[in-house]
């Protein structure tokens, strides 16, 4: 009686790795920061929430990513916390903005990082929407020139990728245009481009100091329920010329991201998410799961569900295991 043995090719660890479908590189690895406009610029603040992640001043961030880069970061995406806040989010476009100058250091020290640039308002608002308010209502075109100045400052500091994140209708043309126009046709767009409505966002809301004062993000963010409109919204980004697309949160929409593999040919990047990463480590901190095995394991279920790029706050530790 002859039947098909799978046990033959799972016998050894040599065996298992020669005929694994699907393995995670550090090219595959995106590290998030926040970075802090503060005088100190040794200031670090662990973040309640994410153990293990913490607000940066300038000086600390380019210490932590010169140990990540040795390591074998490729790649890290920024996130910045203002000294003052207004209802326009000037802060976000200024010259020497934090995001800004945390660009220019970056590039100084470690010039074959790939550094992008997360492109929104709600960190600079002092409402903590992602664009301009009129009462209660969040608007969209008025918004759209806003985010293109952002965008283009973090292209003249030196950006090798702008990723826009706030949901607003044409925001990916929009910077498209201001980029093109102002000498900067060569720079990628990385949008968020089906970006749900998660409550896994809860943790980041205390990184980046960016909770809405009134009301929700529900206006502009996905309904987790929906599926199809997900396709919408990723032809509707290519079509205003994005490079790359994102599915965040990644766990709970990995068939959005599988989705998405089967109909694009573009690159795309799965984050990883706060809550995500909250929950493991606080799983892992009770002893109810290895913390390593868990976190390679859901990073490997991304990847195999389409993912070319994980933005992922365990990529540090990634790389420090795979050294």
């Amino acid at each position: 009686m002859t039947f098909h043995r799978g046990r033959r090719l799972r016998r050894t660890a040599t065996l298992r790795g020669l005929v694994r479908e699907t393995t995670l590189s550090r090219d595959d690895l995106i590290q998030p920061y926040f970075v802090v406009d503060t005088d100190d610029p040794n200031f670090v603040k662990p973040i309640g929430a994410m153990p293990g992640q913490s607000q940066l001043g300038l000086g600390k961030l380019v210490e932590r990513v010169g140990r990540a880069v040795d390591l074998g970061l490729a790649a890290c995406i920024l996130f910045g916390i203002p000294k003052t806040k207004d209802p326009t989010g000037s802060q976000g476009w200024a010259e020497n903005g934090i995001v800004q100058r945390a660009v220019a250091a970056l590039k100084r020290s470690y010039p074959d990082l790939c550094v992008i640039t997360d492109v929104c308002l709600c960190e600079y608002t002092s409402h903590g929407h992602c664009g301009l308010v009129s009462g209660d209502e969040v608007l969209n075109d008025p918004t759209l020139e806003l985010l293109a100045k952002v965008a283009l400052s973090h292209a003249r500091a030196g950006a090798d990728m702008v990723a826009p994140s706030d949901m607003m209708d044409g925001r990916v043309l929009a910077i498209r245009e201001a980029l093109d126009h102002e000498g900067f046709p060569h720079l990628p767009i990385m949008s968020y481009a089906v970006k749900y409505a998660s409550g896994f966002y809860g943790p980041f809301r205390e990184a980046a100091e960016s909770p809405p004062q009134f009301g929700d993000r529900k206006t502009y963010q996905m309904d987790p329920a929906n599926r199809r409109e997900a396709f919408r919204e990723a032809l509707a980004d290519l079509d205003e010329g994005a490079d790359l697309l994102m599915v965040k949160p990644a766990l709970p929409y990995l068939d959005i991201l599988r989705d998405l593999r089967e109909t694009t040919d573009v690159p795309l990047a799965a984050y990883q998410v706060s809550g995500e990463y909250a929950m493991i480590k606080a799983a892992a901190a009770n002893g109810w799961i290895d913390e390593q095995t868990v976190v390679l394991e859901t990073l490997t279920s991304i990847k195999r569900a389409g993912a070319d790029l994980i933005l992922t706050y365990f990529a540090e530790n990634v790389l420090g295991w795979q050294k």
